[in-house]
C-alpha cells in the first residue's frame, strides 16, 4: 500500500495521543469540507482519502472496543457521506463539529 503519510505510518502515528489523533483526522475532513465547497472534486478526494488513510492508521493503533467501535462507525459515516447516500445524515456543520473538540483537546495540551 502507498501512503501519503508515510513518516506516520512507519510508526510515527502510534507515538500520537488518540486525541491529536483524532485532531489530524478532523484537518482532513475539514480540509475535504473546504475543497467539496470550492466544487474542486480532486482535492476534496485526495483529503478524504488521507482522512481514510489516518483513520486506518488509527485503527490498527487504538486500544479499547469502544473507541474501536467509534472509529469504525466513523469511518462507515464518512465514506457515506462523501461517497454514498449519506444515509447518517451528517452535514458539514455536524462534520466540523464533532472533530472539533479533538482539535481543541489536541491544541489545549500543547
Amino acid at each position: 500500500m502507498s501512503y501519503q503519510h508515510k513518516s506516520l505510518a512507519e510508526g510515527r502515528w502510534r507515538e500520537l495521543s488518540f486525541i491529536e489523533q483524532m485532531a489530524n483526522i478532523g484537518s482532513e475532513i475539514e480540509r475535504a469540507l473546504n475543497w467539496k465547497a470550492k466544487h474542486n472534486d480532486v482535492y476534496c478526494q485526495q483529503a478524504f482519502e488521507r482522512s481514510l488513510e489516518l483513520i486506518d492508521l488509527t485503527l490498527g493503533s487504538v486500544k479499547g472496543f469502544a473507541r474501536l467501535k467509534e472509529l469504525a462507525r466513523l469511518r462507515e459515516a464518512i465514506v457515506d457521506y462523501f461517497l454514498g447516500t449519506n444515509e447518517f445524515k451528517f452535514s458539514e456543520e455536524s462534520l466540523k463539529k464533532y472533530f472539533l473538540n479533538f482539535i481543541y483537546a489536541a491544541r489545549k495540551n500543547h
